[in-house]
């Protein structure tokens, strides 16, 4: 079954038609930067502009940056307040023509990951944080997710915690990657004590650079790369939308 995931992520939003059997992106994804602002109808229009790249009428997944409930945004930390309470499964919907069904982003990239990355076949507890504009967090038992955790807003010396280990505080900040890999060590330790898990999945844009940082880290959990990098959330919210899942 082939259904469009989108990305929606703070910079960019990304988008590719997915074949659901095999996690493998039919066509090559297309990206448009995020608006100004990033509020709720230029965003929508944007998810329309991608849908109508592919000439897409199907259903559509999509991945985006806040806790989703009923379909509705709870929280925007990264996107215009305006998505708080909204429902955004019923604007896209309503934009694009097609069924939209909404996913927390970092859920998406970890669904990917569990069923078809570093996270598939895992037992126990397993823990996918996405590094980007923010740190999003994703939790899995057995496989089976628990949603809508937002562990990149913990407390951390003072602060939520991705204002202090996302890669945006990296980058802003023009940290080297031992001294990145110092405050992402502390975030993850702090994640070891709550949880005990068996596995973290580093995942965003700054895995596919894993072998600068994660060496570096002092953690007692095995902890490994996204093998689907920046595809995961694209592949994941297309899961999502699956009727038969």
């Amino acid at each position: 079954m082939q259904i469009l995931g989108i990305d929606v992520g703070g910079s960019g939003i990304k988008g590719a038609p997915v074949d659901t059997e095999t996690g493998q992106l039919v066509a090559e994804r297309v990206r448009i930067k995020t608006p100004k602002n990033a509020e709720p109808e230029p965003m929508a229009q944007i998810v329309k502009q991608i849908a109508g790249f592919f000439n897409w009428n199907g259903p559509i997944g999509i991945g985006f940056p806040a806790p989703i409930k009923g379909g509705v945004a709870m929280m925007a930390a990264n996107v215009s307040p305006k998505w708080i309470g909204l429902n955004a499964d019923d604007l896209f919907t309503q934009v694009t023509g097609c069924d939209c069904t909404m996913i927390n982003d970092a859920d998406a990239a970890g669904l990917a990951e569990i069923k078809f990355g570093a996270g598939r076949g895992q037992p126990g507890t397993v823990i996918m944080v996405t590094l980007g504009t923010g740190i999003g967090s994703a939790i899995f038992y057995q496989g089976i997710l628990l949603p809508n955790t937002e562990f990149g807003h913990a407390q951390l010396n003072g602060m939520d915690a991705e204002q202090y280990a996302s890669d945006a505080a990296r980058q802003r900040e023009d940290l080297s990657w031992k001294k990145y890999a110092k405050r992402l060590d502390l975030y993850l330790k702090m994640m070891e004590r709550l949880f005990w898990p068996n596995l973290f999945i580093v995942g965003g844009g700054i895995s596919k650079e894993s072998e600068k940082y994660l060496p570096l880290l002092t953690l007692d959990t095995p902890i490994v790369p996204a093998q689907l990098r920046n595809q995961a959330g694209i592949i994941g919210a297309a899961l999502a939308a699956r009727k038969d899942k």
